[in-house]
């Protein structure tokens, strides 16, 4: 089909570049999917977040070590 619009010598350029940019796009689509998940995974952790349990005990503990208590 390329070979009639733009005859035969230039047909296979032409054929290149548009499977080049068919080929380029889809990656840019890949890569929108990819960010657009992780900001629907984020915006479902915030919900969580803000829907969950607000008890002290079920607050995530430091992870600092303690330190040993002095003998009074």
């Amino acid at each position: 089909m390329t070979g009639i619009l733009a005859g035969d010598a230039n047909g296979g350029l032409v054929a290149i570049v548009l499977i080049t940019l068919g080929l380029g796009g889809a990656l840019l689509l890949v890569f929108l999917e990819i960010g657009l998940s992780e900001d629907r995974e984020r915006a479902a952790d915030q919900e969580r977040r803000r829907k969950g349990p607000r008890h002290i005990a079920d607050r995530p503990r430091s992870r600092l070590p303690r330190r040993p208590r002095r003998p009074n």
